[in-house]
């Protein structure tokens, strides 16, 4: 089989224990890692985004303006009124964990693609390749690819996986692994075969035409591969390593499913997330904007995009108020020898801006807010009678992440962290804790997210603190966790080196669960949840904070971290994508427009808005075009409630309301409708 190795080069797969941690981590610093989560495809039935044709008149005035429709007018003339319900049939499809199949399909994918673009590509140098939550990439060294150049490499693996070559393991030694690499002149390979610890090295071939470094597990035979499920969806460039000053590879995304059928289903389910992508329904609905004149991963809230933040700011600083938590503002940046102390200086460099010399002191953006926080409590000293103490801030903080790791709100590189400290003595982080639950189950209900994965983590094989404190903190959480009723998974060693954690992943609309891999990067070792609590062992030693017990003895008190909305900006975008754009009354940005059947109503428009601001409405007035293409551009920025003025309305002082979720509840006095209003925002439901 040795002649074989001359036709290929081999590629640079690597997966389990091959896959060092390093390079592992190196890769999510230049990919925008998706949400993970369970794949549901949504078989919508014959039904239309909007609203039905079968309601008659929407406003009454002279018999000129009189704007009753039937089935005879035509297209542009009609107006729909009635919003109907979405039917849904999810189909829940397999993933990675819970089918040995699957992934072994999609294992052996990466193989078969980098053969077939090595049989087309002669030149072209392979990377890694590993599979993926919904398919496999794989990184070359070679020319940009076109569209064309996907289609011709999908012919190449339909004929590869029709030939039915038998995939075979081998076990060689370093030296031989050495010599065939060599041989075949694939310098990425070489450096991947370095980090490889165990021996022997295994590889596995395709037939006798090519071969791979890999760990496995694969499918006996290409044939076992329904090539009709497969398909390769993208090119992107990636650094090798994920260093910027690395060579710029060409990386292909495919995807790959056990049936035609989970793939048709994987196909729809993507254009329903395309469908709500949070960076098109941002720019749609004039919501917020990336500058590029400004810089990337800065983020600009226009105006209705900034009264929906100020509304979820509003419901934060309510519910954290009422519970107890005191609330801050500190400063954006401080000396670097902050960060020095706080450790973030020592371990998570990369991830931070470059200092700014001020009259001969470093000073720092800050990455995070704990140090503040921490400053805060030094200010006097404390007795164990002041406890617990918490602490709570919406502070802006930075982080310096590649251009090519950028997208939208998910990963920017200043962002506004839903962040708070509860100071504590150790036998309260019980309750600390079901309190903590409690207040993020009430934030997220508000949001309709009433669907979570939660994963306790315990110490990991490196950490700080001593056994017992451990396993007291360890077994609090988990009481909290069980006095809550909460179902969870317990993630061994999965916590962070100064403390277990509890972390929650929201499921959307799609059946996605959330994950933010950039909000406490800088706090925890792997990447973090969206929602996240945290005991925290060791920057009260490294700020040497103390209080004082029972006995007038200095101890230290228990530190825990607690993040329930993570970044505003990554929140909004999951909001916008759950939603589909389509926000609820009680947080949409404009929750009523007056629409005038001529201009000679405009005037009682106005000030019917007033009215309804006056009342804590947002309401605005719309003009200048036929009431038709009003409606319909309410429809297009998905207003909830249209309020419709003709000639009769003026002379009642009413309105003619329709409701983009509640149909046409028909003609009513202003008072009605604020009164009607207030109440479904209040009760957070539709008109």
């Amino acid at each position: 089989m040795a002649s074989s190795h001359s036709l290929f080069a081999a590629s640079a797969f690597v997966s389990g224990p091959l896959l060092n941690k390093s390079l592992h981590s190196n890769l999510n610093r230049f990919a925008w890692s998706p949400p993970k989560f369970e794949f549901r495809a949504l078989a919508l039935y014959n039904t239309r985004n909007g609203f039905s044709t079968s309601s008659s008149a929407v406003a009454t005035g002279s018999s000129s303006e009189t704007l009753a429709f039937d089935q005879n007018e035509t297209l542009e003339q009609k107006t729909p009124l009635e919003k109907t319900d979405t039917s849904e049939k999810i189909v829940v499809l397999p993933t990675n964990e819970s089918s040995e199949k699957l992934l072994r399909i999609r294992h052996t994918c990466a193989h078969v693609m980098a053969m077939a673009v090595q049989k087309l590509f002669p030149d072209a140098k392979v990377t890694i390749g590993p599979w993926i939550e919904n398919g496999f990439y794989y990184d070359f060294d070679m020319e940009p690819l076109t569209d064309r150049d996907l289609k011709k490499i999908k012919k190449e693996m339909d004929r590869i996986i029709g030939s039915n070559l038998p995939l075979l393991r081998e076990e060689v030694s370093r030296d031989e692994a050495q010599r065939r690499i060599t041989a075949l002149n694939e310098p990425y390979k070489l450096e991947i075969l370095e980090n490889i610890k165990e021996e022997p090295i295994t590889i596995y071939h395709i037939g006798e035409e090519w071969w791979d470094l890999c760990a496995g597990p694969h499918v006996e035979t290409t044939g076992k591969i329904n090539r009709r499920a497969v398909e390769l969806e993208s090119v992107a460039g990636a650094y090798w390593r994920g260093d910027e000053k690395k060579p710029m590879l060409q990386r292909i995304y495919g995807t790959a499913w056990e049936s035609e059928e989970q793939l048709k289903a994987y196909l729809h389910f993507k254009e329903e997330a395309k469908r709500r992508d949070h960076r098109r329904l941002g720019q749609d609905l004039d919501l917020f904007s990336i500058q590029n004149e400004a810089g990337g991963g800065l983020v600009f809230w226009h105006p209705k995009g900034a009264i929906i933040r100020n509304v979820i700011e509003d419901l934060w600083r309510k519910i954290h108020i009422e519970r107890g938590y005191d609330l801050l503002y500190t400063p954006h940046v401080a000396k670097a020898d902050l960060w020095q102390i706080s450790g973030h200086l020592d371990f998570y460099r990369e991830n931070m801006y470059d200092q700014m010399n001020i009259e001969e002191e470093l000073y720092q953006l800050r990455p995070m807010n704990c140090p503040y926080h921490i400053l805060i409590y030094k200010r006097k000293l404390h007795s164990y009678q002041d406890f617990p103490i918490r602490v709570a801030e919406l502070g802006t903080v930075y982080r310096y992440e590649l251009s090519g790791s950028l997208h939208g709100l998910f990963r920017v590189r200043g962002f506004t962290q839903d962040d708070a400290h509860i100071f504590c003595l150790s036998d309260q982080i019980k309750d600390e804790i079901r309190g903590v639950l409690d207040l993020t189950e009430e934030i997220l209900l508000q949001f309709g997210f009433s669907k979570y994965e939660v994963n306790l983590s315990t110490r990991p094989e490196k950490s700080v603190g001593n056994d017992d404190i451990w396993e007291k903190a360890t077994y609090a959480l988990k009481d909290a966790l069980d006095d809550k009723g909460w179902s969870y998974q317990i993630d061994e060693r999965g916590g962070a080196f100064y403390g277990p954690k509890i972390d929650l992943k929201i499921e959307d609309a799609l059946g996605r669960k959330w994950q933010d891999i950039n909000f406490i990067k800088l706090l925890s070792s792997r990447a973090a949840e969206l929602f996240i609590i945290l005991v925290d062992f060791n920057i009260p030693q490294r700020f040497d904070i103390t209080y004082v017990d029972s006995n007038s003895e200095k101890k230290r008190p228990i530190m825990i971290h607690r993040a329930v909305l993570g970044s505003l900006e990554r929140f909004f975008g999951v909001l916008i994508e759950h939603y589909a754009g389509d926000f609820p009354l009680w947080l949409s940005p404009i929750q009523a427009r007056v629409l005038p059947v001529t201009d000679s109503q405009l005037e009682y428009c106005n000030e019917v808005a007033n009215k309804l601001r006056s009342n804590g409405i947002r309401a605005e007035v719309c003009h200048g075009e036929r009431l038709p293409k009003l409606i319909r551009n309410a429809e297009t920025q998905k207003i909830p409630l249209m309020a419709v003025v003709g000639a009769k309305e003026l002379e009642t002082h009413a309105v003619t309301v329709r409701s983009r979720f509640g149909g046409d509840p028909g003609t009513m006095t202003v008072d009605d409708f604020i009164s009607r209003t207030k109440s479904a925002i209040e009760n957070r439901t539709s008109f």
